[in-house]
Formats: C-alpha cells, structure tokens, sequence
C-alpha cells in the first residue's frame, strides 16, 4: 500500500504528464517552429478549495512541504519564500517550482526502488 506521501507525488507527476501529453496533441505545428513548453521559476500557493494547476496538488499539501512542521520534522522539503514589504500584515508564499519537481521525482524514484525490492 502506498503513503499519503506517495499518492500525492504520484497524482502530481500523472497530472504534469497529461498536461504535456495535451500540450503535444493540441499543437499542429511542425517541431521546428513549436515555442518550447514555459515552466515557471515561482508557484503561488492556490487559493484555499483549489487545486495547484501545475501538480493537482491541494493548497494544505504544499503548505505542508514548503512550512516547518512536525509532519516534516520542521525541516521542509521543498524550498519557498515569503514576500512581505515592511509593516504589512500578509504576506505571498512563493514555491520554487524546481525544487518541488525534483522532491516530488524523488518520492517516485524512491517508491519504485522500494517496488523493486519487495518483488525479489
């Protein structure tokens, strides 16, 4: 049975190849003249009751990779910033987009190697 962990990264890597598998059928264009697929540097965390366009992911799953918790050991796996100009209140939580694909192709690897290893 897989972790919670495991199922969001696998939802997440299942979305982001859908998306490129759309990006491809939707574009007529031959390969030469296609503009290449734009990935952000940043991620906004998505408005609470959405999903996350680029991973399907919930806006208290990323919450939970990018903030120090005791879910992670209050070291966050996923590297974020927080924009916030002096006196202001609130603030914009940014997610570095590479370093969140690159936790999330982790937990993949991992969980293949873990696969492999319980069929010998």
């Amino acid at each position: 049975m897989l972790s919670q962990k495991a199922r969001y990264a696998l939802r997440a890597l299942f979305v982001l190849a859908e998306r490129a598998m759309n990006m491809n059928a939707t574009t007529a264009a031959p390969a030469a003249t296609q503009p290449q697929s734009i990935t952000p540097e940043f991620i906004r965390l998505p408005k609470p009751g959405t999903l996350c366009p680029w991973t399907g992911l919930s806006r208290s799953k990323l919450n939970e990779l990018v903030l120090p918790s005791p879910v992670n050991n209050f070291k966050p796996p996923v590297r974020s910033v927080s924009l916030r100009n002096r006196g202001q209140l609130k603030a914009v939580r940014l997610i570095v987009f590479d370093s969140l694909l690159s936790y999330l192709r982790g937990l993949l690897e991992q969980q293949s190697t873990e696969r492999s290893e319980e069929h010998t």
